[in-house]
């Protein structure tokens, strides 16, 4: 696939021109859409709301849509070889495909993005169903991932049309938010793709980190959030660091094979009952030594949980001027070692956990010596 090519001038219209509202869902592209669902309805404690297949009159694919909170989810799967949901799961594994994006004028946001330099996946259209009419549009971004921008203004019905509604009863594990959503580049590309999502789309760079930031002695990788959507959306893009072993990100692009989402970040109000509640359920977390518990309430001063508890459920701990924050990193949620999960909770802190960078990339590297790819 052709490369983006980003139009070099600078934005001289407000930063914000596609008001974007949020992340209005995430589909992922799987092999068998049943058992995900069933994963994350079971595993993560998301309420499946809509279902598209054979009995609905879709014939291509069946389609999931699983919610918690402010999440959506959608989950989809070929059902022959010839679709291209199954050539890109031969290539990739499971994977998220489209990151969507509600706005309010899908014409205007692909208009504007395409114009300083977007590949169009798709133009602006309409679907129409009984439930009203649904508008859409897309763009190619890293890798073969879409940001599709989303209209539902006109639209009430469950997600699409060709989707009926499903009722199934679930019990929360509490996640309420998309807090970011992190892309693996390759080597050299992180500034291009930077630059891609300041220039055609309006955003800012809010934080930098170097490989002095995020490495150890074997490996490191370097990484730019971007932020869109008045504060709502933020895009980390990681690209790998020289290192004298394999980093996570080349780990992750050796498995993949492209480009793409290496991890969504999801919020909660209570990180202690949700990561129980999710291992509970079987949900596997990264483990970091007992040492960084040791010195952790030096570090980052007086929080309003115990630190006995976020030694006992693995849950990291970081400050900085504005507050504090607490998260955990899943083990992959495939058999690839590709994608994973964070789930965070913020008080005041808008950082990334910078202090917990040097433990967590340990972990990581020796999850990648227990694989035999470090």
């Amino acid at each position: 696939m052709a490369e983006t090519r980003i139009q070099p001038r600078p934005i001289t219209e407000e930063g914000d021109f596609l008001k974007i509202k949020g992340i209005d869902h995430i589909h992922f592209w799987v092999g068998n859409a049943k058992h995900t669902a069933y994963y994350w309805w079971k595993g993560f404690g998301f309420r499946p709301t809509a279902y598209a297949g054979l009995e609905t009159g879709q014939r291509q694919f069946a389609s999931y849509v699983l919610e918690s909170g402010k999440i959506r989810f959608v989950l989809s799967a070929p059902y022959t070889p010839t679709h291209e949901m199954a050539a890109h799961h031969l290539l990739h594994g499971d994977g998220v495909k489209v990151i969507a994006l509600a706005v309010d004028d899908v014409e205007s946001a692909y208009r504007e993005t395409t114009a300083r330099g977007a590949q169009g996946a798709w133009g602006p259209r309409e679907e129409a169903d009984d439930h009203g009419v649904l508008r859409t549009a897309a763009i190619r971004a890293y890798g073969e991932v879409l940001h599709v921008f989303v209209d539902r203004g006109d639209y009430n019905g469950p997600f699409a049309p060709g989707y009926r509604p499903l009722d199934l009863p679930a019990e929360s594990t509490g996640l309420a938010a998309i807090d970011h959503v992190v892309g693996n580049v390759q080597l050299g590309k992180m500034e291009h793709w930077v630059r891609f999502y300041h220039e055609v789309m309006g955003f800012r760079q809010l934080i930098h980190f170097s490989d002095q930031d995020i490495g150890t002695e074997y490996s490191a990788l370097m990484s730019k959030v971007m932020e869109g959507g008045a504060g709502r959306i933020k895009f980390p893009i990681n690209e790998p660091a020289e290192g004298k072993r394999k980093s996570q990100i080349e780990e992750y692009l050796d498995y993949y094979l492209t480009p793409g989402v290496q991890h969504i970040a999801m919020a909660t109000g209570d990180i202690l009952t949700t990561v129980r509640a999710l291992r509970q359920r079987g949900v596997e977390f990264l483990r970091v030594p007992d040492a960084y518990y040791d010195i952790a309430p030096a570090r980052v001063g007086a929080i309003g949980q115990p630190f006995a508890a976020l030694r006992e459920l693995g849950i990291l701990v970081d400050r900085d001027d504005e507050g504090y924050l607490l998260q955990i990193f899943s083990r992959p949620i495939q058999d690839r070692p590709t994608a994973f999960i964070e789930v965070i909770e913020r008080h005041g802190s808008r950082g990334f956990g910078k202090g917990n960078f040097k433990a967590l990339f340990e972990a990581l590297e020796a999850e990648q010596a227990r694989r035999g790819n470090l």
